[in-house]
């Protein structure tokens, strides 16, 4: 699924590289544990998250995924935005819940990383 058919799924803005929003992505994640991602990740996957920090890119860098949407309105501060910036992961922000979100992205066939 294209990560821009993504973002009008989850009505969601994309607040950082929007330039990539032509990326293929595979499959999605969600959690706020990142070590559950590092764990159950797949390569050109989205994580659906709560967490803003910084460290939530680096994971995401050390896992192989592409894009990260952030729930409940909850937008990253400038460090981790411009970390992002640096790492080309696109970032969005949706009102949705994690649960919602991902109901969403599942009910329109992006599977779950262990769904594959």
């Amino acid at each position: 699924m294209i990560l821009k058919e993504i973002a009008k799924i989850l009505e969601a803005s994309i607040i950082a590289n929007p330039e990539n929003s032509e990326i293929d992505i595979h499959s999605a994640c969600s959690a706020d544990m990142m070590s559950a991602v590092l764990y159950y990740h797949t390569p050109n996957s989205l994580l659906i998250t709560s967490l803003t920090q910084p460290h939530v890119i680096r994971t995401a860098e050390i896992a192989g995924i592409k894009s990260i949407v952030f729930v409940l309105d909850k937008k990253p501060d400038k460090e981790t935005i411009d970390l992002a910036q640096k790492k080309k992961i696109p970032l969005l922000s949706t009102s949705f819940c994690m649960y919602t979100a991902s109901g969403r992205l599942f009910k329109e066939g992006l599977p779950g990383c262990l769904d594959k």
